[in-house]
């Protein structure tokens, strides 16, 4: 890994949470995800399963968890199962964990070879009447692949068919939501590499610059400050392809007179950062784009003004969409007609803004949580409005991310320059 050791205490604190949610006479198993093929002999960059490091810090293949509260040997009630390391395979692939240093990064004192767990989780497992186990729920899946999780569940089932089977699942995604302050302090620290990393574009970016000279940037200011790298793949979207939401081909040349959309952050630790922000490529908006851009500021901050604790995503996007409605008119993108007129169930609004407004954020860019119930303290948000005018070919997005407090909300992103005014003074330094 790249980053600094985070503090054992995120995982252990994470779970004495999962532990107080079991059922009594329960078990709970982890597993990793598989290393998957791309072609040949080569492998894709292996990527720890999100509900097992958030459990345990622990980003090596082939490892397990298993949680127990109640074993009659105290020594066994958690224990984190990890691959026996191996000479020949370290002259290859290089160093494996050793139990003392798992057990600093997880603080577990239990480690247990893979290769000798099957005598032992069997004695276990017949102690008792429910069986925890993972499945990926995120709702923003859209393909199901029969990865470890799915297959591991299967063997179980058709191990022990008597036992009972709980959704591990359900109660991370209530878990997962709320985070704690060590977890927002690992997210601080990728929001700090990105904030850099702005202002170290805002520097390089004028007229003739390609679209893939930007993201080779973050790249490397990103590495250079003990990122993992990027979070996501980055948007570096020049002109007309910023109304493109995804666009990901970065390979044009970014042309004076021209807005730019950036959408990137950094992972530091395995969490996440999630920046957008529109700036002029000749580092001076025009009076059209600055009229836009306000407007799309003015949304983001309503959004932020409303988006607390009690509210749900669902009333909270209807209402961004009522405040969008009157800008738009306001800046001539509507006219009193289209919202007499429009559908309910496709605003004229969305014409212009046609995503959502908010996201969970965490260990994964689009985390675990929920759109239905109310939103809680601990929870974090992106707030990221656009507008997108094709006629114009201007698309305009700006992003934060918000930390859900009792008392409203916190913006860890304050710091990194967001308004006309300072993103043409940082630009014509």
């Amino acid at each position: 890994m790249k980053y600094l050791p985070l503090n054992p205490e995120i995982f252990i604190n994470n779970r004495r949470r999962f532990l107080d949610k079991m059922r009594d006479d329960s078990i709970a198993i982890f597993n990793s995800n598989d290393e998957l093929p791309t072609n040949g002999d080569q492998l894709y960059k292996f990527k720890q399963n999100s509900d097992l490091f958030w459990l345990t810090g622990i980003e090596q293949e082939d490892t397990m968890l298993i949680l127990f509260p109640n074993n009659p040997d105290p020594r066994f009630r958690e224990v984190l199962v990890l691959v026996r390391p191996n000479e020949l395979k370290e002259k290859w692939d290089g160093h494996r964990l050793r139990k003392s240093e798992a057990q600093k990064i997880a603080g577990i004192d239990t480690i247990v070879w893979l290769d000798s767990l099957d005598g032992m989780l069997q004695t276990w497992v017949h102690q008792v009447d429910t069986i925890y186990l993972n499945t990926n729920e995120n709702d923003r899946k859209s393909t199901y692949i029969p990865v470890r999780d799915y297959r591991y569940a299967e063997l179980m089932r058709s191990r022990y068919p008597l036992h009972q089977f709980k959704r591990s699942a359900a109660i991370l995604k209530e878990l997962r939501s709320v985070k704690t302050q060590l977890e927002i302090d690992v997210m601080q620290k990728a929001i700090d590499i990105t904030d850099n990393t702005f202002r170290r574009l805002l520097k390089f970016i004028k007229p003739g610059v390609m679209e893939y000279e930007i993201e080779a940037e973050i790249w490397h200011s990103f590495l250079s400050q003990r990122a993992t790298g990027t979070a996501y793949g980055s948007i570096i979207a020049s002109g007309d392809r910023a109304r493109v939401l995804h666009y990901i081909e970065n390979n044009q040349e970014c042309k004076d007179g021209e807005l730019l959309l950036m959408d990137f952050g950094a992972e530091y630790g395995n969490y996440c950062a999630d920046l957008t922000r529109t700036i002029p490529v000749n580092g001076k908006f025009s009076r059209r784009q600055k009229t836009v851009y306000n407007a799309c500021l003015h949304l983001h901050h309503y959004a932020a003004s409303i988006l607390k604790p009690g509210i749900s995503i669902v009333d909270y996007t209807k209402k961004v969409g009522d405040e969008a409605t009157v800008v738009f008119q306001k800046i001539g993108l509507l006219r009193k007609s289209d919202i007499k007129n429009e559908d309910p169930e496709n605003r004229a609004y969305a014409k212009y803004l046609y995503h959502g407004i908010s996201h969970h954020l965490g260990i994964d860019v689009h985390d675990l949580g929920t759109r239905t119930s109310p939103i809680k303290a601990g929870m974090v948000f992106t707030i990221e409005p656009g507008i997108y005018i094709e006629e114009e070919k201007m698309g305009i997005r700006i992003e934060n991310n918000f930390w859900i407090t009792r008392n409203g909300n916190k913006d860890l992103m304050k710091n990194i320059p967001i308004t006309v005014e300072d993103i043409e003074a940082f630009m014509k330094k």
